[in-house]
């Protein structure tokens, strides 16, 4: 008798210690540990969220969300606006976006709409596994979706960058169902720059809004230097490993999922999750923003932490009643703004050396923040990570082509798609490939993302054995 009710006993603290920890768990403690962000790095954050909130509207010319600040939207910039009638359901609505002023080219991806069945396809068109890149797991729906967009745009992006000069970035931009899309269509072009005419990988920059968990861990952190997320306190969608698709199945009982998720992941050891490489993430270096402090109420002036986590990289779910509200691209737009100008105002107090110093060190240190996670991804066994050394060959041999394909004329009569067939020649599992004149560009990005029988056993080897 008094065996079992010790055992009912120690089972009670048990399950209050958790209920403690789930409740007093908040958004800013994932991010506790990292270092503050500057305003160079954040300073096109604001300007980004009002181009995705105009993919939104019906006339450019009198919005219906009022400019903050002196983010406003030129409309005679706008090269081209798809809607959901001519996308025909394969991927969000986005806009062309060309910024003489930032010397940039946008190209701007709108979130989900609860009222398109078609978005609802782009987030069921996945199974666990499905789908391999590079030596790593993305989603299916939204890789087929980038690849839809990039079939499309990649000629009129292409244009505009040789018309404009080389100096002109490549800028993709999502926000929640359009940030999976735009992370994974930047992973193809940084693999595949000739497509937009040589570019370099220097100049193509991705930020997620609110995004989505689209891509396994070492992908998540190989391409940490293009792609950056930016995430709003407790927004619920990047910690939420759980499929998308269960997600949005229950969208009218999302709480009551979360607090399964969360109670589910309790048990799962940390080691397991590094070792399965099916696992999605969110993408690249994660910019958090924290308003909100434990036990307090209200909205306390923002602040922005980044770093390119590894480990507890936005793993516990937090049980807030502002998960879902801080997932809005409107909240995220006011609260970055009002930390960049919080960060201009304590730069501009404290700024003893000169801006173009202070520039250089913070770029020295976020490549060496980069080659640290690499490192840390190694040490750690997760599956197909890449070590740093390795990585900087591969851009080397990126920039490589990028010059070569840039410095040859327009007249070439061989089709892109052939050279990435022979580019990737090596990579690619398969005895035999199929080369013909009227090669599609989808049938070359299947046939590349296909993995040997190898990798997925060694992948399958790698759970059975963190399951025992």
């Amino acid at each position: 008798m008094s065996v079992a009710c010790g055992a009912e006993c120690f089972l009670a603290i048990g399950c209050l210690r958790w209920i403690w920890k789930r409740c007093t768990y908040i958004g800013g403690d994932d991010s506790a540990t990292w270092p503050p962000a500057t305003a160079d790095e954040f300073e096109s954050v604001p300007h980004l969220c009002r181009i995705i909130l105009s993919v939104y509207e019906e006339d450019l010319h009198h919005p219906k969300f009022p400019p903050l600040g002196g983010y406003r939207l030129n409309p005679d910039y706008v090269i081209k606006r798809v809607t959901y009638k001519e996308t025909l359901g394969r991927a969000p609505p986005y806009l062309i976006y060309l910024d003489h002023s930032r010397r940039e080219i946008v190209l701007a991806i709108r979130g989900l709409n609860l009222k398109k069945e078609s978005d609802y396809k782009v987030l069921l068109n996945n199974r666990l596994g499905m789908q391999m890149f590079d030596g790593g797991y993305v989603h299916h729906g939204l890789l087929k979706s980038a690849i839809w967009l990039l079939n499309e745009e990649s000629e009129g992006l292409k244009r505009l960058w040789l018309e404009n000069g080389a100096e002109y970035k490549m800028v993709f931009v999502g926000h929640s169902l359009g940030s999976g899309v735009a992370a994974l269509l930047t992973v193809i072009v940084v693999n595949h720059r000739d497509r937009l005419g040589g570019i370099p990988r220097e100049l193509v920059r991705c930020f997620a809004l609110a995004p989505a968990r689209c891509m396994s861990l070492n992908l998540a952190v190989k391409y940490a230097d293009v792609i950056y997320s930016v995430v709003l306190q407790d927004d619920f969608l990047p910690r939420t490993a759980t499929p998308l698709e269960d997600i949005f199945k229950s969208i009218f009982c999302l709480p009551c999922l979360i607090f399964l998720v969360c109670l589910r992941d309790t048990f799962i050891p940390e080691g397991r999750k590094l070792r399965d490489p099916r696992r999605l993430y969110a993408p690249g270096r994660i910019y958090h923003i924290v308003e909100r402090k434990f036990c307090r109420c209200g909205r306390y002036p923002p602040e922005v932490r980044t770093a390119i986590p590894v480990d507890g990289r936005f793993e516990h779910i937090v049980l807030s009643s502002h998960a879902t509200s801080d997932h809005a691209i409107i909240w995220i737009h006011r609260e970055a703004e009002k930390a960049l100008n919080l960060m201009k105002e304590k730069s501009s107090e404290t700024m003893t050396t000169a801006p173009k110093v202070q520039r250089f060190d913070r770029l020295q240190s976020i490549e060496k923040e980069h080659k640290d996670a690499l490192e840390r991804a190694v040490s750690l066994n997760i599956p197909h990570a890449v070590d740093a050394n390795e990585n900087e060959e591969d851009d080397k041999n990126g920039r490589q082509e990028s010059t070569s394909t840039s410095a040859s004329t327009d007249s070439e009569d061989e089709s892109s798609a052939d050279k990435l067939a022979s580019k990737h020649k090596d990579h690619s599992d398969t005895s035999e490939s199929r080369k013909t004149s009227n090669t599609n560009w989808n049938d070359v990005v299947e046939r590349l993302f296909e993995r040997s029988g190898s990798d997925k056993l060694k992948a399958r080897k790698d759970i059975n054995i963190s399951d025992t």
